[in-house]
């Protein structure tokens, strides 16, 4: 099988990999070298979802010893395999991004033989790049759960990112769907790499000490191949930024491309309005300071698919609103649907020179047609708006959202309807005006 025929099959089976974003690196390229890993450097696109897509991203093999249920990759999956040598791999990388086709690399791969003997082939390929090639560009790599910690080290050394995915939200779900994995096998690199990362950053002062992971760790969770809630799954991912510092918690609707007996039909849509709704948590929870018990608990498990979690909250909290805008603290504000981050900061700033209006709230990049019914300014609320919890639900919701909601439009709406997933929703979750 020649490089092509690899590379086709073998980037072809990356993809259902969500777990990499451009690096949050800023390594200037060496004297000598080739590449470098400044934070606006890597190339990446944007699915129509929201996902970011690096251009080079691809699998050393897709031969595994495993059989995890959800996988296309499992071994007893009629599929065609390939694996490619590590210089094989390098060389290619090289000559993409001689070809300015990438940036960058993410390195992920099946199991094959056994984890140390993956690691190992991996650990060869990122030696051939960094130290042969001198390539200087940004690197993320997939750690393999069960292998030894001197080699997860020794990968770690060699990346800018490194990630262990958890893939399914519980033990019992690892147990039904990926037997021959365990909570301890992917939880101790994890553990590994968190405390690696830390004590290079103890060391960063010095200039010659090695850097491991420079860009930290990330994780990916399926969502809907189990039937863990929304809640269990929020806060998974909140334990899991709060014991091992990750940089990102990526969700993963589950895309049915095999057959078995405890999975969702081949025939079942992807959950990606469930997955778009726990990324719009976890920004909340990242950048607002929401914690997974305020948007979801035992009693309301799922996330409403009409409205977004900051309005779902806000609809629950109006006891809290509305708040005058030209005295509420920032951290009142961040809490106001339609205030963001950016146009939060603008208001503290604007208002130390004057009293803000609504006419002056839509300049500082306010949206107002959420924000208004949460608001006041100066004591005084838009005119004629109505005010009760169902006048600011219908205001929220698209006219589509409407009808479905009365039954005008003969359809149920299920969780998992995509199309619901729009522009706006889409920007929203890139710029933070959630």
């Amino acid at each position: 099988m020649d490089t092509i025929d690899k590379l086709t099959i073998l980037a072809a089976a990356a993809k259902y990999d969500v777990a990499c974003t451009s690096s949050g690196v800023d390594r200037k390229g060496q004297k000598g070298g080739i590449g470098n890993a400044s934070s606006a450097g890597i190339c990446h696109s944007f699915a129509a979802d929201g996902r970011c897509i690096t251009l080079l991203k691809v699998l050393l093999s897709n031969s595994c010893v495993y059989d995890c249920c959800y996988c296309v990759n499992r071994r007893s999956n009629d599929i065609r395999r390939a694996t490619f040598e590590p210089r094989e791999l390098a060389e290619l990388t090289i000559q993409f991004y001689k070809r300015n086709y990438i940036e960058g690399l993410f390195l992920s791969s099946a199991v094959i033989r056994n984890p140390d003997y993956t690691c190992e082939q991996m650990i060869k390929l990122l030696e051939i790049l960094r130290n042969e090639y001198r390539f200087g560009g940004y690197i993320h790599a997939k750690a393999i759960p069960g292998a030894d910690e001197r080699l997860i080290r020794k990968l770690g050394l060699l990346t800018d990112r490194m990630s262990v995915n958890i893939e399914l939200p519980s033990q019992e779900s690892l147990k039904l769907l990926a037997p021959d994995k365990n909570k301890e096998s992917i939880l101790g690199p994890m553990a590994l790499i968190s405390q690696n990362i830390a004590e290079s950053r103890e060391l960063k002062r010095y200039k010659s000490a090695p850097q491991f992971a420079p860009a930290g760790q990330s994780t990916q969770i399926i969502v809907g191949a189990t039937p863990e809630t929304d809640y269990q799954i929020l806060n998974l991912s909140a334990a899991l930024y709060k014991k091992y510092g990750l940089k990102r918690v990526f969700f993963s609707a589950y895309m049915p491309v095999v057959e078995h007996k405890n999975l969702p039909a081949l025939t079942s849509k992807p959950p990606l309005l469930r997955e778009h709704r726990l990324y719009q948590a976890d920004w909340l929870m990242r950048f607002y300071k929401f914690n997974a018990s305020e948007l979801l608990d035992e009693k309301n498990p799922n996330f409403n698919p009409y409205v977004d979690p900051k309005c779902s909250w806000a609809l629950s909290h109006l006891d809290s609103f509305p708040v005058d805008v030209n005295t509420a603290p920032y951290e009142m504000l961040l809490r106001v649907p339609g205030i963001g981050l950016t146009s939060a900061e603008r208001i503290i700033e604007a208002r130390r020179v004057g009293p803000l209006n609504f006419d002056g709230l839509r300049k500082l990049g306010v949206a107002l047609k959420r924000a208004q019914y949460f608001i006041l300014c100066s004591g005084r609320a838009v005119e004629g708006l109505k005010m009760s919890h169902e006048s600011i639900l219908r205001g929220l919701l698209s006219d589509r959202s409407m009808r479905l909601m009365d039954g005008t439009m003969g359809e149920q709406l299920s969780l998992f309807d995509d199309t619901f997933v729009t522009r706006e929703d889409v920007l929203k979750c890139l710029t933070g005006q959630i």
